[in-house]
């Protein structure tokens, strides 16, 4: 009896040994595959314009403001005013990426 208690208890041993070697193994894997690839952040920083300095909001702030009095103040007609309005508050965030995020 005893040695078939020891048997089993020397194959137990032996199951458990295999499964922490392959768990090793595998620890290892991903850690090889974590130091490949690179720790670069993806996404969202949270905040909003988080890529523009403060002078650069400003700047687009204004340049949006001005042309938008000009737009009310030299332009006639209330559905064009309207209409350039809504082209230029859609296209500031296209133009602003167009003219600031150039890599030269």
């Amino acid at each position: 009896m005893s040695k078939e208690r020891a048997r089993r208890r020397a194959l137990l041993e032996a199951e458990r040994a295999e499964r922490m070697r392959r768990a090793e193994r595998k620890r290892q894997r991903r850690a090889a595959v974590r130091r490949l690839v690179p720790k670069v952040k993806v996404g969202r920083t949270g905040k909003l314009f988080a890529r523009r300095s403060r002078a650069q909001r400003s700047v687009i702030a204004t340049l949006v403001v001005v042309a938008l009095a000009l737009v009310w103040l030299l332009i006639d007609s209330v559905a064009a005013r309207i209409g350039i309005s809504a082209l230029i508050i859609v296209a500031t965030p296209a133009l602003t990426v167009l003219v600031l995020d150039r890599r030269i």
